[in-house]
């Protein structure tokens, strides 16, 4: 009896033994097969460092393939404070490259870090200066190509390409309105270091870094040249606070070319102060339309019969009046009896003044309202407002209005004068 008590006993402890080695088998199986990658990646990192390789920003080229937005290949400062030995001595000479205090290069040097960015005073260096510094040939002190943004043109297109900042981050006009595309993926040198960050001797793994998406505008050059040419003669003769030229194709709504004064060049955005590189005044400026806008009195009559161009006559007596305003027309004296076909050919204020009237109030505001106006285009560009219509109060004749509408290319008028 006692016997068969320790044979059950020892049956039951080796079906826990076995039970016990099949659990620990399924784990084993379960990190290799469906861990191993997690827990692969955790390990290595415990002992590899990157040092990073940046890739070049997206170009941005004009319609034909013009290059507007470049890159150039920079060198940065990059250490690896665990592999420096004289850290004295690396802080002194360093400091004197980069003609910087002591103090201010200690701070890099002494750092407890893995990997430490020597930024802004280590970043974007000239070739000179990069060339002094990996001829000491320091232990952890590395340089890492880094891609710098040009612009080659300098102040053309200005306003619509923008600028990036030191890290190539879009930081205004179409660099930061496509900066998700025109944005690389950062590669790498992998390298692998022991507990106490000392380099072993194991081959360096490069992870090739992938470059953004190139953009192309529907700008023209040759035209956006032309442009730029002749606002800086209208600058050096007149004299103005400002000026603006936007060119759309009226068939596509295509942007054709844009520009503005004052400008600057985003290579050196940082010299200029924020209103003249962040006023794009195409988009941005609030204006009337004037006289280009009368065209749209003219469609809203026609459509609702209200005028026959060649039979109905208006006599322009050089001025009308419109509540307690008086309007009076570009003519001295006016251009007395016309057609309204004549109306339109002489641009007679009085005489459109006559149409707003028969057209009424929530007639030609429902017009106003249907070509687009009061709301924006959704250019691709930062900083395109809604305006303001036009104060109801005073109805009439647009001469009469008060606009602020028009920050941005929706104003109807631009596009069929250009």
């Amino acid at each position: 009896m006692f016997f068969k008590k320790q044979d059950k006993r020892i049956k039951i402890i080796l079906l826990f033994i076995f039970l016990f080695f099949i659990v620990i088998i399924c784990k084993v199986f379960y990190i290799q097969v469906f861990e191993y990658d997690k827990l692969s990646n955790l390990a290595s990192s415990l002992w590899s460092r990157n040092l990073p390789i940046e890739a070049d920003r997206g170009k941005i080229t004009d319609r034909n393939g013009v290059i507007l937005a470049d890159n150039i290949t920079t060198t940065s400062l990059v250490l690896i404070p665990n592999q420096i030995e004289d850290k004295e001595k690396v802080t002194t000479d360093l400091a004197k490259i980069l003609n910087v205090s002591y103090d201010e290069m200690k701070e890099h040097v002494f750092k407890k870090t893995s990997i430490e960015r020597v930024h802004p005073i280590g970043r974007r260096l000239s070739y000179e200066i990069a060339d002094k510094i990996n001829k000491l040939g320091y232990n952890g002190v590395y340089l890492v190509k880094e891609s710098k943004r040009f612009y080659p043109n300098h102040e053309m297109l200005s306003h619509v390409l923008g600028f990036v900042g030191i890290d190539n981050q879009g930081l205004s006009g179409l660099e930061l309105q496509y900066d998700e595309y025109l944005t690389g993926k950062v590669g790498a040198i992998k390298y692998y270091s022991d507990a106490k960050g000392s380099r072993l001797d194991l081959n360096e793994v490069y992870v090739k870094p992938q470059n953004g998406v190139n953009v192309e505008l529907t700008i023209n050059y040759d035209l956006q040249s032309t442009i730029e040419r002749e606002l800086d003669n209208v600058m050096d003769e007149y004299k103005p606070d400002r000026a603006l030229v936007l060119a759309m194709d009226p068939n596509t709504g295509e942007i054709l070319g844009m520009s503005s004064r004052p400008t600057y060049d985003p290579n050196n955005y940082q010299d200029y102060d924020i209103e003249t590189t962040s006023r794009n005044l195409p988009i941005w400026a609030t204006y009337e339309p004037g006289s280009t806008f009368k065209i749209i009195t003219l469609a809203a009559s026609l459509q609702e019969k209200k005028v026959d161009l060649e039979k109905d006559t208006y006599y322009d007596g050089g001025s009308i009046g419109v509540e307690n305003a008086t309007i009076h027309c570009w003519k001295h004296g006016g251009h007395g009896a016309q057609t309204f076909l004549e109306v339109v050919q002489n641009s007679c204020n009085p005489g459109f003044v006559v149409l707003g009237q028969r057209l009424g109030k929530e007639t030609l505001f429902k017009y106003i309202d249907n070509f687009g106006f009061g709301k924006t285009t959704g250019i691709d560009l930062n900083g395109e407002a809604k305006g303001i219509l036009f104060n109801l109060n005073k109805v009439g004749n647009v001469e009469l209005a008060t606009t602020a509408f028009g920050q941005g290319v929706s104003v109807t008028p631009i596009h069929l004068t250009v």
